[in-house]
């Protein structure tokens, strides 16, 4: 994947290395669901933390450091994430529409203060859509190469491009359309809520090459490489592993060949308005 020499806009805060100051309203018990909830059943942390965080402050945390960081792996965060918020302007603006751009992205380890709640490093990177802001422990990085078997900087950057998806979500009103919608299992709100993420980050790989001016580019084989990541965090798989058992009524993300094909979608189509997950008859 090419991404050395891509624009780094500075949209980071940099927590790597710094103590929790607190624990806020969200105890153990509230921890341990969201792990639970994410390593059994693929959900959301951010649901799981507003169900069980109540609507009190969030835990306190020492300010990061903010710009672009310094060592690889942050610049590579900063260049995807940069890369994501070029491609989405455009389209927003070639739709008469105009894009603002998530809060900061916010690289920890172990755990952190969010705005749902406390953010623990197990249950993976999410988007908190009450500060507007992605989460990333960057160990997440070897735990989707050796616990999901999807290594490479290209299914890295699929994982980024997801969970900004689900801020352009957030602009669209389309994560409240998944809270009225919302239902159990294969058909629920959650789950057309993920999968609508997942073509997002297709239609970034369609036009990342262009909007960057070639900087920021993915050939077939990293877009294999980020089909494989799709796959591999899909709710059937997932059970399958954990609990050796697929339970389709408390699916929450899709099945690994539901969430290839509407990622296959956005990059074939380049057009967000292929990814109407809501108004499909066939997920």
């Amino acid at each position: 994947m090419r991404w050395l020499g891509g624009q780094e806009s500075g949209n980071i805060e940099d927590r790597r290395g710094l103590s929790p100051v607190g624990v806020g309203g969200l105890g153990v018990g509230g921890v341990v669901l969201a792990l639970i909830g994410y390593f059994v059943f693929g959900i959301s942390p951010s649901d799981t933390l507003q169900a069980v965080g109540g609507a009190g402050a969030p835990p306190a945390q020492q300010a990061g450091a903010a710009g672009s960081p310094a060592d690889p792996e942050g610049r590579f965060v900063d260049v995807i994430t940069t890369s994501v918020d070029e491609v989405w302007s455009q389209v927003f603006k070639a739709g008469g529409q105009s894009y603002q751009r998530p809060g900061p992205t916010v690289l920890y380890d172990r755990a952190t203060g969010t705005g749902c709640g406390l953010g623990q490093s197990a249950m993976g990177p999410f988007y908190c859509p009450r500060d507007h802001r992605i989460y990333l422990d960057l160990a997440f990085w070897q735990e989707l190469d050796s616990r999901f078997g999807a290594s490479g900087e290209a299914a890295r950057a699929y994982v980024i491009a997801h969970e900004m998806g689900h801020h352009v979500q957030s602009l669209l009103g389309q994560e409240g359309q998944a809270r009225e919608l919302g239902g159990r299992g294969a058909t629920s709100g959650s789950v057309r809520l993920e999968l609508q993420a997942d073509c997002y980050a297709g239609v970034w790989v369609a036009h990342v090459a262009q909007v960057s001016g070639g900087k920021v580019a993915l050939d077939p084989k990293d877009i294999e490489d980020g089909l494989r990541a799709a796959s591999a965090v899909g709710d059937d798989t997932l059970q399958r592993q954990t609990t050796g058992q697929v339970v389709p009524d408390s699916f929450t993300h899709g099945t690994s060949a539901q969430r290839m094909r509407w990622f296959h979608t956005g990059v074939s189509t380049g057009d967000p308005a292929a990814c109407d997950t809501f108004g499909a008859a066939k997920l």
